[in-house]
């Protein structure tokens, strides 16, 4: 067989509790790992937010669409999972489920995942836009230089992000969905290597992949510093507005420049990738084989992967090779071409290390810069006090 090089499958999904959400298209399915040890897998058809026409469909449109319906498919997702543990537990209904029930109906679960999606959004808002705002606002008191202050809000934007994402990650629960994060992206990457997807070729396939929603949100926070950095209105709630009113553009940006990462390998889109996969060493951990069956079926719920790998990588699958136990490659050439996808994945790995070092690095700079500058405002203040002190003893 000849090398190839890596095909788009066009297949996404995202970490559950417990579980996998795969999604193709319209097509989304839910496997979650129950207590007992089997498998519950829910397929959903799954209809846009917005209708599907030439304005949803346009470059830049598309990415907020798209933005909604992820939220919408990933929060009812998680909802599934949910049911799944209270079922297991045996839990009764609350009084305000029950209410919701018995108010609304078969509405009802409808409702409660738009207002859990709003309080999501509003929550990310505030906490990624409005906060870094404020702070940056606040050190304007002292601090009269706009291009310092829009560096400062930068930092303090990025810093917020990347801290959240660590301290939720020391969570016994959100460990375990990093690594069920972890078993998505290498389902993903073994199918659009070629490989056949069997727990021991998923299990070392890379769990860093450029169409991933970590990278997404990183591009939105970099974008949102630079359109951020041209508004230049002196009324502050009219400058939040304006930013809030940007935050649909961020993400159609965003979208596009993701879906490029996804969709081409070449040394732009690797450049483009490596902040977003650098992260990912963050909210991805290895999966155990446990987690990677649970994506296989999910990805099998909705993805027919055995005719992808015959229509990009021209072979059909054999039933023996599934068998866990056949350690022989499918044939001479595979071998070689994974031979050099392994460099090839080396070089990712050397790659992403290289650009946290230099990140730290960065980061350490600009973290003496600011402490600097904070004993500089702080002597600026002592001074400022000692000399209404001077004017009163005069």
């Amino acid at each position: 067989m000849t090398k190839k090089k890596q095909c788009y499958s066009g297949i996404g999904g995202q970490a559950v509790l417990e579980g996998i959400m795969m999604r193709n298209g319209d097509k989304c399915a839910v496997a979650v790992r129950k207590s007992d040890g089997t498998i519950d897998v829910k397929t959903i058809d799954y209809k846009s937010a917005l209708p599907k026409n030439w304005f949803t469909t346009l470059p830049f449109v598309r990415g907020v669409v798209n933005f909604i319906d992820s939220m919408m498919l990933g929060i009812k997702s998680l909802n599934f999972s949910a049911d799944i543990s209270m079922d297991e537990e045996d839990g009764e209904p609350g009084k305000f489920e029950t209410w919701m029930n018995n108010r609304f109906g078969a509405k009802a679960n409808d409702i409660l995942l738009t207002i859990t999606m709003i309080i999501a959004v509003v929550m990310a808002i505030g906490l990624f836009m409005v906060l870094p705002y404020a702070l940056s606002a606040l050190m304007g008191i002292w601090i009269h230089d706009k291009v310092v202050l829009s560096v400062a809000e930068a930092v303090m934007r990025f810093a917020i992000f990347i801290g959240y994402v660590v301290l939720i990650g020391q969570l016994e629960d959100i460990k375990r969905l990093y690594m069920y994060h972890g078993a998505e992206h290498k389902c993903i990457d073994c199918i659009e290597k070629g490989r056949i997807l069997t727990v021991r070729d998923v299990m070392r396939s890379k769990r860093l992949h450029p169409r991933c929603g970590t990278s997404f949100m990183l591009y939105v926070m970099a974008i949102s510093c630079v359109l951020f950095f041209f508004i230049n209105v002196g009324n502050p709630l009219l400058r939040l507005g304006l930013r809030l009113l940007l935050i649909p553009v961020i993400a159609g940006i965003s979208y596009e420049l993701i879906r490029l990462a996804g969709r081409f390998d070449n040394p732009i889109t690797r450049l483009l990738s490596l902040p977003g996969m650098a992260l990912q060493r963050l909210t991805t951990k290895e999966p155990d084989e446990d987690m990677v069956e649970v994506a296989i079926k999910a990805v099998e719920a909705v993805y027919d992967w055995k005719a992808f790998l015959k229509e990009n990588y021209g072979y059909d699958v054999k039933d023996e090779w599934l068998s866990e136990d056949d350690e022989q490659s499918d044939d001479q050439d595979d071998l070689e071409a994974e031979d050099q996808e392994e460099v090839s994945e080396e070089y990712d790995e050397d790659a992403i290390e290289s650009f946290v070092e230099r990140f730290e690095e960065a980061f350490e700079h600009i973290e003496e810069a600011f402490e600097e500058a904070f004993d500089e405002i702080e002597e600026a203040v002592e001074d400022v006090f000692e000399q209404d002190k001077d004017k009163d003893d005069l």
